[in-house]
């Protein structure tokens, strides 16, 4: 059924019909299954979105053919992100084989009080993503240890969760060293230290929002965790030393190691802390057969908690429930989530459906207000529908340079509305990389977490406030202005130069 590529553009109908079809599909698979679906029913409604992206793209003058590498196109940018979720459950596993795990909960629950533990989560999380630059990688190392505390204190899980991705996005859209920063930046055509000058101001708001927000929904009382600290001290050896893989990722990542390098090394490193620590541990899980040497045996046990994840039963049935976890194919249903996904993202950008959706938008938008507004509501969107955080930067940002040039806007603004929106929101989309990342690395579905991730949700909203305040606003000179809009004009008439 290919036939000579002869594209049109589709109709204003035919844009809505693949977007509503994923919308009504999800909504469908969470009445149904609640939070299961991300363990198959969402990646079947996706997939049927997509085929009905593709329907209407070959109607409009596409081939199927072409349309199928936009898919392979789109899964291919979220290869580093399935990298990164398979190093994620390997250091899962073998942090939890080690002792590392156990070691973060022990000594947080000596040390936290549950009055002050959402807050102290977040800003635990903001100071070390803003070192490093990764809310992937403060999830998925600081953060699997605070939820470890948070079950073992009683609190809610979703607000810790929520707590956690808080901080963990401060950095990812504020620090230096965060690649998404440098994209809105370089995107916009903003220099990135003016950039985040201007982001840094909607950022300390909002954190101080949220900070107000885990105070107050702190737990008040007395917490005694004498039971789960014996418990602790009676299955593991519990010194500082578990914190040594901890301590190596952190390192890994100041020095820019990419995330799936240091959160691997990270994996290993707890494999042979174990080794080191508890051999009689692995040796036991390894279950390996008799006559089979000591230390075939130990690798053979950290190669199964990097694979499988590691498995024991104490007797606590809430220590269990800590250190049973992990292994790469604990992130398979994730990461088949997050290829349906970007596919049907794939499918949609080729087919042109965002730009039909969105260029109506920018025509009625006048106001300054409106214009941001318009801007936050399209780069969320294309979150929604392209299900990666890196798109909904670029993409938005190229078809809105020449509005905000036009009315004479600084391009800090744009940078800021893009910083503000599309990295932090990824988090609370299920299907968005980001989204899934997230509930499969902190065991809280999406959309249960998603109304206490008070930093994401709040960014974009403030940077919409100000708009239509007025409050940080700067306009370039009018010659300068007429000349940005021609500049701006022509990248958007050749995106590719």
């Amino acid at each position: 059924m290919n036939r000579p590529e002869s594209p049109q553009p589709v109709t204003l109908t035919e844009a809505i019909i693949p977007v509503a079809s994923l919308v009504i599909l999800v909504g469908l698979s969470y009445y149904l299954f609640g939070d299961a679906g991300a363990s198959g029913p969402n990646q079947v409604g996706l997939t049927v979105a997509a085929m009905i992206a593709v329907f209407i793209g070959w109607r409009r003058g596409h081939s199927l053919a072409s349309l199928g590498e936009a898919a392979v196109a789109s899964v291919s940018t979220g290869i580093d992100a399935i990298f990164i979720l398979f190093a994620v459950g390997a250091l899962n596993g073998t942090w939890a084989l080690s002792g590392t795990l156990v070691g973060m909960v022990y000594y947080g629950l000596k040390l936290l009080s549950p009055n002050y533990f959402y807050v102290t989560a977040a800003a635990i999380c903001g100071v070390v993503s803003m070192s490093i630059g990764s809310s992937w990688t403060v999830a998925g190392t600081i953060g699997i240890g605070l939820m470890g505390i948070a079950q073992g204190m009683g609190l809610n899980e979703a607000i810790a969760a929520g707590a956690i991705i808080s901080g963990a996005y401060l950095g990812d859209k504020s620090s230096p060293l965060s690649d998404s920063a440098n994209l809105a930046a370089a995107a916009s055509g903003v220099e990135l230290y003016r950039h985040l000058r201007e982001v840094l101001l909607t950022s300390a708001v909002a954190l101080i929002i949220a900070f107000a927000f885990y105070f107050l929904v702190g737990r008040p009382g007395d917490f005694d965790a004498s039971a789960e600290i014996d418990a602790m001290r009676g299955a593991f050896h519990i010194s500082l030393w578990l914190f040594a893989p901890l301590v190596l990722v952190i390192l890994l990542a100041l020095f820019k190691m990419p995330p799936f390098t240091a959160i691997f090394l990270g994996a290993l490193a707890g494999g042979v802390l174990a080794v080191c620590v508890a051999p009689e541990r692995v040796v036991a899980f390894a279950s390996a057969k008799p006559g089979v040497p000591n230390w075939l045996a130990l690798v053979k046990g950290v190669w199964l908690a990097l694979a499988s994840g590691y498995k024991t039963s104490t007797g606590n049935h809430a220590l269990d429930l800590l250190v049973t976890r992990g292994g790469m194919e604990s992130m398979l249903n994730t990461i088949w989530l997050i290829i349906a996904a970007l596919g049907f993202g794939g499918v949609v950008e080729k087919c042109g459906v965002l730009e039909r959706l969105i260029t109506p938008v920018i025509d009625k938008a006048r106001r300054a207000g409106a214009l941001v507004a318009s801007l936050v509501a399209a780069v969320v969107a294309t979150n929604i529908v392209t299900a990666d955080q890196y798109i909904a930067v670029v993409l938005p940002a190229r078809m809105f340079k020449t509005a905000f040039a036009r009315r004479g806007f600084a391009p800090v603004v744009l940078s800021r509305a893009v910083g503000d929106t599309a990295t932090p929101t990824g988090a609370l989309i299920p299907w968005n990389s980001c989204g899934a990342y997230m509930a499969a690395t902190l065991g809280v579905a999406t959309l249960s977490y998603a109304p206490y991730a008070v930093f994401c949700f709040v960014s974009p909203l403030l940077t919409v406030a100000m708009a239509y305040a007025g409050i940080r606003m700067p306009r370039v000179a009018t010659d300068t202005a007429a000349a940005a809009s021609a500049n701006a004009q022509a990248g958007a008439t050749h995106p590719d130069d």
